[in-house]
């Protein structure tokens, strides 16, 4: 095998596995999804006293979420769970509850 050949090869290969991990699962999310619910209600829709998720803009809950993780914003429980995260999950997770009707 010539080394033009595979050095397209290993391009190709790396630009496949980059693509694949850039795409979520939708099944994978909405298991991320799922650890919310005890606090913030099935499908983002929070009992009165706790906030609800639904509908909230993607990039103010990705802030609020990444302020969190940072200790940039103080918690009893969230910054501990934010952590479990990556910056990558957040913005998924941000973007799927941004997209539930409230």
């Amino acid at each position: 095998m010539s080394t033009p050949f595979r050095l397209m090869a290993a391009t190709t290969l790396l630009w496949v596995s980059q693509v694949a991990w850039a795409q979520v699962d939708a099944l994978q999310l909405r298991s991320w999804a799922a650890a919310c619910a005890n606090c913030h209600g099935t499908l983002g829709v929070a009992q009165p006293g706790m906030e609800s998720l639904a509908g909230v803009p993607k990039d103010d809950l990705q802030k609020k979420l990444m302020d969190f993780k940072t200790g940039r914003k103080p918690a009893t429980l969230m910054h501990q769970i934010s952590k479990g995260y990556t910056d990558e999950q957040i913005e998924q997770l941000a973007g799927y509850f941004a997209a539930l009707k409230k």
